[in-house]
C-alpha cells in the first residue's frame, strides 16, 4: 500500500517539476504576473489605499511609490493585524504570526502568515523541496517510510487570544496537509511541546524506536544535539545502524559548512543526500535543486516578488533597489520582498549572491547586520564559514558553534578579530589552528588580507576556546533554546561576544 502511495507522489512531483521548469525559462513574465496579482488583491486594504494601489499600472510606479521598509516601519500595521483588525497589510483577517528568531537580544519580530502565504508560499515551498529531492533521487521513498522533523512552539498572543504566534516551523506542522501526516514523526503534541529539553528527550526516544526513518529535517545546530542523544539511547555507532533506510537530511537556517564532518560521521555513506532550503519566517525563498551543486534555485511562483539592494545601498537613508532582471553573478545583494503575507518592499536582512541568472540560482552569504567591517575588511558569514571548514579539514577538528567580533583599536593596541569557538573535537595544535584560520580567511577575503599585510593594520585573529556546552547554556539563559534560534555568527560590535565571555565567568 505504501509503495503505491509513494508511486502516486512520484507522479505528482514529475508534474510539479514542469511548472518549475516554466518559471526557470520565463522568470520575468512569471514575476510580473505575480506582482500584478499581489497589487490587485490588496487595493482595498489600509496599505493599498495609503499608496493608491488602484492607480499602479507598472513596476516602475510600484518601485518609485512604495518605500523600502524594515520591520520597525511596518510593526504598527502588524500590531493592528495581531489585535484582530482585518484588511491592513493583506486582505482579510490574519490569525497566525511567525515569531522570528532574529538574534539573541530578546527583540522578537512577528511576521504575518496569511492563509495565502501559508498555502502558496511555505507549504508549496515544502512540496517543491520534495519535488527536487525526488528529481535527484529516483529511489526516494519519503511517502513510503517516515520523516523526522524538528519543530518549534506555538502560543496564544496574550493581548488577543484569537491570534497564534510561534516558530514558522510550528505553524507549518500544525497545518500539515492530511495526506502527509502518516509519514511524519513525532506526534503533533510532542512536536509542539514548549519545553525544548522535554521535547528533545521525547523526540529522541520516539525516533530511536522508529526504524524506518528515511528523512530528517531541521536546523543543524539543534539536529546535532538530537542525533547525539539518539546514539546515546541506542548505543549505536552511527545513525545508519538505527535507520538503515535513511536517505537524506534537509537543512536550513544556518550555513551547513561547519557541520558537514559531524553529519558524515552520523551518516557514513556516499549514498546519503543533503539538501539545503531557504525557508525564513518571511517566506520560502529557495531550495537546492541539484545535489551536485551548492546553489539554490530561487522560487519565483510562490507569492514573493523579488528586488535586490546592492552593497553600496545598504547604509543609505533612501536605498535604491534593482529588479531581478538587473542582478549580476558574484555580487552581494540584500533581499527586498513583496509577498502574499502583506510585506511590501520589505528587507528581511539576508544577503545572497547569484551564481546563475538563467535559471536564477543563489547562495546565502549572510545578514546585513551580521558582518565585520570595523576596519574596512567586509567579512561576511560565508567567508568565516568557509575559512573555518577549511581549517577544520586540515587539522581534523570539528566545531560545535562559533561567533566573531572585532577588537577595536586602543591607545596602544592595534585592531584584530576575536573568535569564540566551541569544539566537538579540538585540534591537536591550537596555535597551528589559529594560524591556519587566519591564513584561510585571508585567502578567501582579499580585503581582510590587505588589512593583515605585515600586521600593519590588523593583528592575527585572537582565538578563545569555550568549554563544551557554553553556547547551549548561554542560549538557555537567554530563553532562546531550541527551535530556529541560533547564535549570531558575526557582529560589528562586541555586545554578543562580551556577553558570552561574561557568562563563562559567572
Amino acid at each position: 500500500m505504501r509503495k503505491s502511495i509513494n508511486h502516486l507522489f512520484r507522479l505528482y512531483y514529475k508534474q510539479r517539476y514542469k511548472s518549475i521548469e516554466h518559471y526557470m525559462r520565463h522568470p520575468h513574465e512569471v514575476q510580473q504576473a505575480l506582482l500584478r496579482q499581489l497589487i490587485e488583491t490588496t487595493r482595498h486594504t489600509v496599505w493599498g489605499k495609503l499608496y493608491d494601489y488602484q492607480s499602479i499600472r507598472d513596476t516602475d510606479t510600484f518601485m518609485s511609490r512604495i518605500p523600502i521598509s524594515h520591520y520597525e516601519d511596518v510593526q504598527p500595521y502588524i500590531s493592528r493585524m495581531m489585535h484582530g483588525e482585518k484588511d491592513v497589510l493583506w486582505s482579510g483577517h490574519t490569525r497566525w504570526f511567525a515569531k522570528s528568531s532574529g538574534t539573541t537580544d530578546g527583540k522578537s519580530k512577528y511576521i504575518p502568515v496569511t492563509n495565502q502565504s501559508r498555502k502558496y508560499c511555505h507549504i508549496r515551498g515544502t512540496w517543491d523541496t520534495m519535488t527536487m529531492f525526488y528529481h535527484n533521487r529516483p529511489d526516494a521513498k519519503q511517502f513510503e517510510c517516515k520523516s523526522l522533523v524538528m519543530g518549534g512552539t506555538l502560543e496564544r498572543f496574550p493581548s488577543y487570544p484569537k491570534t497564534m504566534i510561534g516558530d514558522v516551523s510550528a505553524i507549518m506542522i500544525s497545518h500539515m496537509p492530511f495526506v502527509g501526516r502518516p509519514f511524519y514523526i513525532p506526534d503533533f503534541r510532542t512536536a509542539l511541546l514548549a519545553d525544548w529539553e522535554e521535547k528533545l528527550e521525547k523526540l529522541a526516544r520516539i525516533a530511536a524506536s522508529t526504524p524506518d526513518v528515511v528523512m530528517i529535517g531541521g536546523v543543524p545546530t539543534w539536529t546535532v544535539v538530537l542525533l547525539r542523544r539518539i546514539l546515546a539511547l541506542t548505543g549505536k555507532q552511527n545513525l545508519l545502524e538505527v535507520w538503515p533506510q535513511a536517505q537524506g537530511y534537509i537543512h536550513g537556517g544556518v550555513s551547513f559548512v561547519p557541520y558537514q564532518d559531524q553529519f558524515r560521521a552520523f551518516f557514513p555513506s556516499s549514498e546519503f543526500s543533503y539538501q539545503e532550503t531557504y525557508n525564513a519566517s518571511e517566506g520560502f525563498f529557495a531550495v537546492q535543486d541539484d545535489f551536485n551543486s551548492k546553489d539554490m534555485l530561487l522560487l519565483l511562483d510562490n507569492g514573493i516578488y523579488y528586488e535586490f539592494l546592492p552593497v553600496e545601498e545598504w547604509s543609505k537613508e533612501y536605498p535604491q533597489a534593482i529588479p531581478l532582471s538587473e542582478v549580476e553573478t558574484g555580487k552581494n545583494y540584500a533581499l527586498v520582498i513583496s509577498t502574499n503575507a502583506g510585506l511590501w518592499r520589505y528587507v528581511p536582512g539576508d544577503t545572497v549572491t547569484f551564481t546563475s541568472t538563467y535559471p536564477y540560482k543563489i547562495q546565502i552569504t549572510g545578514r546585513t547586520k551580521q558582518f565585520v567591517n570595523a576596519f574596512g575588511e567586509e567579512v561576511m558569514v560565508d567567508n568565516t564559514d568557509r575559512a573555518l571548514a577549511k581549517t577544520c579539514a586540515a587539522t581534523q577538528a570539528t566545531v560545535v558553534d562559533y561567533t566573531v567580533a572585532p577588537v577595536y583599536f586602543g591607545k596602544e593596541r592595534r585592531g584584530r578579530h576575536e573568535w569564540l569557538i566551541e569544539f566537538e573535537n579540538p585540534p591537536a595544535n591550537l596555535e597551528l589552528f589559529n594560524q591556519l584560520l587566519d591564513e584561510n580567511l585571508q585567502a578567501i577575503n582579499s580585503d581582510y588580507e590587505a588589512k593583515r599585510y605585515k600586521s600593519l593594520a590588523l593583528l592575527r585573529l585572537k582565538l578563545t576556546v569555550l568549554p563544551r556546552g557554553t553556547f547551549q547554556d548561554w542560549m538557555r539563559a537567554k530563553g532562546k533554546l531550541g527551535g530556529q534560534h541560533k547564535v549570531p555568527r558575526l557582529a560589528n560590535d562586541r555586545k554578543v561576544i562580551d556577553d558570552i565571555l561574561a557568562f563563562t565567568t559567572t
